[in-house]
């Protein structure tokens, strides 16, 4: 057997670093997405709860948690829990054990995470197949954690805890959100067609029922046909309906349902048009290029009776997310790693948000009360789309990512079709956070080379010292 370490120190009390871990949605935020994993179910207590992942391969992991380790956090300074795997067969043949220990740093309101992790694998394996994750995991808890310090500051005299309806939760950008929000502190209730568990709730899109915002404090409105596709006339349709007409619905249950004070609904740089290199923030026109623009305008249109009614309401224009195993960042991924470049002669701007930061301004829309309005969600330092390609083949490329052959744009229309080529792969938009910027929004990764470390597991992580005294 062999034993991997980690060690970081944070800039944070222990008891937020304990609490952290001990809330629900924390396994969901320190998962990457590049491993591909499912969260099927976490662990509701530290102690003895028991989590379950889904492994590409369809391999079910079943982690336990682990009594006779289990030291609460108590005046001493230190606590920790440990889990191992109890999948039949998986379990033995790895001999996989994870210690979390945590302790009082040298410094006022600082606080160290050890990570012991025990398998059967030799050591040098172990480490390399743990580095990415473990990298990703550092990362995504410092920033976590820094976000939830900010937020207490946005929330202001506001309540701080919510009771939060969000459709579309199953999605990428949704189950990020609601995980982030349940480590936040807030209740969060999942709206779906057909809800199978306690925190959800039925919904036909086209007809609500009366009730089905009775006790929410906030709604974040996400669902909707995908965008990215090929554009046909049908395809376009379906984004139309399954945004304008479902908004205004909910709009209009939420400014009826006495409960409901905030209403945040999702919304895409798509608004300025596809030919807009000029920088432009919330103060633009809509785009009347194309169909995108006007489909967006209406869209956000329909969140008018939520705002005739005294809501706060905040539409935040989305733009391209960097999320690692995504569609989208694996097929550009791909297309460097064989040599590909720039689409087209690369001088349209990309706007961009990673994933992170889009539900960090999700969570901020929520508590904050300065945000409402359209708010652009793109980082604030904008990449043309032969800088974005530069970055990323340098960051998760190959040997053969040197080539940069551009991409001619046959390639995009090909596969969106001439309308979608041009509103979509080939756009140029020059999109600037203003509402964030004179907010003083702290980005998480407002460069993008950063952002794609995070997201495609190339941060390196900090190592340890095994301990003894367990």
């Amino acid at each position: 057997m062999s034993t991997t370490a980690f060690s970081q120190t944070l800039t944070h009390p222990l008891s937020d670093l304990w609490n952290y871990h001990a809330s629900p949605g924390a396994v969901t935020r320190l998962t990457p997405g590049f491993s591909r994993i499912s969260i099927l179910q976490e662990a509701d207590n530290l102690k003895s709860g028991k989590t379950r992942m889904k492994f590409p391969g369809g391999i079910v992991w079943e982690g336990q948690h682990d009594p006779d380790y289990f030291v609460p956090l108590g005046t001493a300074g230190s606590a920790q829990f440990s889990d191992y795997c109890t999948t039949r067969g998986l379990g033995k043949a790895m001999g996989w054990r994870h210690i979390h220990k945590f302790e009082e740093g040298a410094e006022p309101n600082q606080s160290v995470l050890r990570d012991e992790i025990t398998t059967n694998a030799p050591h040098i394996f172990s480490a390399k197949a743990l580095s990415g994750v473990w990298g990703f995991r550092q990362e995504q808890l410092k920033q976590d954690l820094n976000h939830l310090a900010h937020a207490r500051l946005w929330a202001g005299s506001t309540t701080q805890s919510m009771t939060v309806a969000v459709t579309g939760a199953s999605g990428l950008v949704g189950t990020q959100l609601c995980a982030l929000l349940r480590v936040a502190g807030h209740k969060v209730i999942r709206i779906t067609r057909s809800a199978t568990e306690d925190d959800q709730r039925q919904w036909d899109p086209q007809d609500p029922p009366e009730n089905l915002l009775d006790g929410v404090d906030a709604v974040v409105h996400l669902a909707g046909h995908p965008i990215a596709g090929r554009f046909t006339d049908e395809h376009i349709e379906k984004v139309r309906d399954s945004r304008v007409g479902p908004t205004k619905k909910l709009a209009e249950l939420a400014a009826r349902t006495e409960s409901v004070h905030t209403f945040v609904c999702a919304s895409a740089v798509g608004f300025y048009g596809h030919d807009r290199p000029e920088a432009v923030d919330e103060q633009a026109e809509y785009g009347r290029e194309g169909v995108i623009g006007g489909v967006v305008k209406q869209w956000e249109d329909a969140t008018q009776p939520a705002r005739d009614a005294g809501l706060r309401v905040t539409n935040v224009r989305t733009g391209l997310v960097l999320a690692g195993g995504s569609p989208m960042l694996d097929m550009l991924t791909a297309s460097v790693r064989v040599g590909g470049g720039p689409l087209g002669d690369g001088s349209q701007h990309f706007a961009w948000i990673s994933l992170q930061d889009l539900a960090s301004i999700y969570h901020r829309a929520l508590i904050d009360p300065l945000m409402q309005g359209p708010v652009n969600a793109v980082a604030p330092n904008i990449v043309t789309n032969a800088e974005f390609t530069e970055v990323l083949a340098d960051v998760g490329g190959s040997p053969l990512s040197k080539l940069k052959i551009p991409v001619p744009e046959l390639g995009p229309k090909a596969l969106l079709g001439e309308r979608g080529a041009e509103e979509l792969a080939l756009a140029d938009q020059n999109v600037v956070p203003g509402a964030l910027n004179r907010l003083k929004h702290p980005f998480r990764y407002p460069h993008v080379r950063d952002a794609l470390l995070h997201e495609l597991g190339k941060n390196s992580p900090s190592m340890g010292e095994p301990a003894t005294d367990y």
